[in-house]
């Protein structure tokens, strides 16, 4: 059976009517037959029917024993980083999340846990920054926004050798291309705000354990700080979850064009995207993907915050805004939006340099987003011709 057909199917009908959409249990609390007895609920905190529906949904879409559904992407990452202990030790891919580095950085480095932060592309490197202290690896392949690739197979068997854990946030790939447990990986994460929802109506977070222990281990967490998902949202989770498959091919086609045609255009200085030959990852993202999703990144050549600025407030169709993964198509400055939590000589060292745009290819036809690129480029340039002869005039 293909994945689109079994992922269709897996979603259950509801024994109780018929009805093909999952029920939203709105419900703080259970009917008990007597104490402790239950119908397998008792405290919406603690489980709830829609909210359950969504944890089998993502554990089978990732290959995976246990799934958990949490209130944000970031909450997801902090049921993970609580299974340390002080004195322990990460090692962090260095082209992280912003809101992922605040959180080990500010939050958890305090309680003396140490964070080393390398260009996990190269499993060597990796190697080098284990110590006996390590306890968690720290993935995301591709990275945002420099979309760098790391074989999850090769550093799956350097952690199981350091005794860690290897955790991937699979965001930007999703299980429609890419299954890291499958590969290696003992931990997923998602921020579920993005492909998985789809939409751009949502906050929400998941999380997947190959093994059920330590995958029992964060449930209690997540029970323990109430950090959970509510049956709306995990409703409409599960909706956009249905047309994952159909999305992401679009994304991702859509995405390769957008990257050929920057390839090719006189003001962009590099193109980051893993489906170009050009990519330095290329051949990994090949090996362990099925494709290359639909995220797309770039530099100018004019490597100056003003030159990024004037290009991002000129698209039309590409909305400047925070997030990705919706059916509309967004654009970002990741040094300035998502990545301003990072010291800039951190994010430049990693590749996030002031000229950087990130894009989110959404569901539009591609020559119209080829088109609105194409006016944005032409409009910026006049916006810096302008400004830069208002400069010489007032001098």
């Amino acid at each position: 059976m293909q994945a689109t057909t079994q992922l269709i199917h897996s979603i259950p009908v509801d024994p109780l009517t018929g009805a093909v959409s999952v029920p939203i249990y709105q419900t703080s609390t259970f009917v008990q037959d007597a104490p402790g007895v239950n119908k397998g609920y008792d405290y919406a905190r603690s489980g709830n029917p829609t909210r359950a529906t969504l944890e089998s949904l993502i554990a089978q879409l990732e290959g995976g024993a246990t799934g958990l559904a949490f209130a944000s992407g970031l909450a997801a990452i902090d049921a993970v980083a609580k299974l340390l202990k002080t004195g322990d030790e990460i090692v962090a891919v260095d082209d992280i999340y912003g809101g992922a580095y605040r959180l080990f950085t500010q939050v958890y480095e305090q309680f003396g846990i140490k964070i080393n932060f390398v260009d996990t592309s190269d499993p060597a490197k990796v190697l080098d920054a284990i110590t006996p202290k390590t306890k968690l690896i720290w993935l995301e392949t591709p990275t945002n926004p420099t979309l760098k690739i790391s074989d999850i197979e090769a550093i799956a068997k350097i952690a199981k050798a350091s005794n860690a854990w290897l955790c991937v946030d699979n965001t930007f790939a999703t299980p429609a291309l890419q299954q890291p447990l499958l590969l290696g990986a003992d931990i997923v994460v998602h921020s579920a705000t993005k492909y998985l929802g789809g939409h751009s109506d949502l906050i929400a977070g998941l999380v997947v354990t190959k093994d059920p222990e330590l995958g029992a281990r964060i449930k209690f967490y997540q029970n323990a700080t109430g950090n959970i998902l509510g049956p709306f949202d995990s409703w409409l989770v599960i909706r956009g979850i249905e047309t994952l498959h159909l999305r992401i091919r679009q994304h991702s086609e859509s995405a390769l064009a957008i990257a050929k045609y920057l390839e090719q255009h006189p003001a962009v200085d590099k193109v980051y995207y893993p489906g170009l030959a050009s990519h330095p990852n290329h051949a990994t993202a090949k090996k362990q993907s099925k494709g290359f999703g639909g995220i797309v990144s770039f530099s100018l050549k004019q490597d100056h915050l003003d030159a990024a600025t004037a290009l991002v407030t000129s698209t039309k169709l590409f909305k400047l805004a925070e997030s990705l993964g919706g059916i509309k198509s967004l654009v970002s400055h990741p040094a300035s939006m998502t990545h301003k939590s990072i010291p800039a000589e951190k994010r430049q060292a990693a590749g996030v340099s002031d000229s950087l745009i990130r894009l989110s290819l959404g569901l539009e036809d591609v020559q119209d987003l080829i088109s609105d690129l194409d006016q944005a480029f032409n409009t910026s340039a006049a916006k810096l011709e302008k400004s830069n002869t208002h400069q010489v005039a007032a001098c």
